[in-house]
């Protein structure tokens, strides 16, 4: 039998780790055959890597079903991509609704916007009941409303928003839909067009297997937000207004071109396992820790077991007796990564009354082994076998 890895890695709601082969050879043939600044020269290695760079757009406009390459905008992460669209949208007014489980890359740009009282409803997410969960959107519209902001699925407790419905909801109303996918991506299809999404927030890092430092925002619609920054474009030198033209309007200064080429290969492996293999490969492993650590006296469970309907493949727990930090560095000495806390969505954390303990969280990938699922089972056992006796 093969020996455990040196690192039994849980942590990849944070990010993916390791990264494929293809996304490492990727970024260093980045570094050495693309190395020029693209957009900026007209020589043959500045040419080279900005074909690189659209490929790359074209790359991830189809694999989210977004008919015009040129709107995808490469971003450094998923949070940036929401300040540009919150920020935006809400330039000049007007309220938005949320789910009551979102990230803090929603809340704290909505909470900076609202200086006298919050700009934002908060819509229930009833866990496996979509009629209940649109209701609580449509209720929270009011005439001032501009859009939906939602997740995907739960960074914390794995939860999955029915986004479909609820883009057919803000369209339905005249409201702009956007989505932070970055629990969902590389996990789950997501349609741009038959989702009804108008704006996709989307990291590289984690489930599309890219490098760090490399996020995206997808446009689907003809509304031209203003710019976060401004700068240099490669584009229309004379003029000191930015650019309309996207992606040029939000992609100020040099473009993480390795992490962009990183970031196509990470979504040409996607692509090369599918979807459907990565969701229930995952799902399997989570479904088989679930069963064992309700099993275990003294672990706390805060959902139901994980399946392919309702949620993501993404574990949170904790072991009476412990804090979740306390938890999380046991299984670190015993070479288990996972993370213990708040995991910046308090929201979630209130909704599951948490927030005072934080919890451990369990994500794999499609790296994870079922001998590692075993291992991390085995490890929760013996901690809570040792709470019980200090108890």
């Amino acid at each position: 039998m093969n020996s455990l890895p040196d690192t039994v890695y849980f942590d990849n709601a944070a990010t993916t780790w390791p990264k494929p082969t293809i996304v490492r050879d990727a970024v260093q043939k980045a570094l050495t055959i693309y190395g020029a600044n693209p957009g900026r020269s007209g020589h043959k290695m500045g040419l080279a890597a900005s074909w690189e760079i659209y490929r790359s757009r074209e790359a991830v406009a189809h694999f989210f079903n977004l008919n015009n390459p040129s709107n995808v905008i490469f971003v450094q992460n998923c949070t940036v991509a929401l300040n540009i669209v919150i920020k935006g949208l809400l330039k000049n007014g007007g309220r938005v609704i949320v789910s009551d489980l979102e990230h803090n890359a929603v809340m704290r740009p909505l909470h900076a916007l609202s200086k006298d009282s919050s700009i934002y409803e908060v819509a229930s997410v009833s866990f496996g009941n979509t009629q209940e969960t649109l209701n609580s959107f449509r209720e929270c519209i009011t005439p001032e409303t501009k859009a939906i902001i939602c997740l995907h699925t739960s960074n914390v407790f794995g939860i999955r928003l029915p986004i479909r419905e609820i883009g057919m909801l803000a369209h339905e109303y005249g409201l702009k839909f956007i989505v932070d996918a970055a629990q969902s991506a590389g996990v789950f299809p997501i349609d741009m067009q038959a989702d009804c999404i108008d704006y996709l927030c989307v990291p590289g890092h984690k489930g599309l297997y890219g490098p760090m430092g490399i996020g995206m925002l997808l446009c689907n619609c003809d509304q031209n937000l203003p710019s976060l920054i401004e700068g240099g474009t490669g584009s229309l030198s004379t003029e000191l207004n930015q650019p309309e033209e996207l992606p040029d309007r939000f992609e100020s200064g040099t473009l993480n071109t390795a992490g962009i080429i990183g970031l196509a290969a990470g979504i040409e492996f996607v692509n090369r396992i599918g979807l459907k293999r990565i969701l229930e490969q995952e799902t399997e492993h989570m479904r088989f820790i679930y069963r064992q650590l309700k099993s275990i006296k003294g672990v706390i469970l805060y959902t139901q077991i994980p399946d392919l309907v309702y949620t993501a493949p993404v574990l949170s727990f904790n072991i009476e007796g412990y804090n979740s930090e306390e938890t999380a560095l046991m299984l670190s000495e015993k070479g288990i990564a996972v993370r213990a806390g708040l995991h910046c969505s308090p929201c979630a954390h209130r909704k599951f009354k948490t927030l005072n303990t934080g919890t451990v969280r369990l994500a794999p990938s499609v790296f994870t082994t079922f001998r590692e699922a075993q291992y991390v089972c085995k490890s929760i056992r013996n901690i809570a076998q040792i709470s019980r006796k200090q108890i």
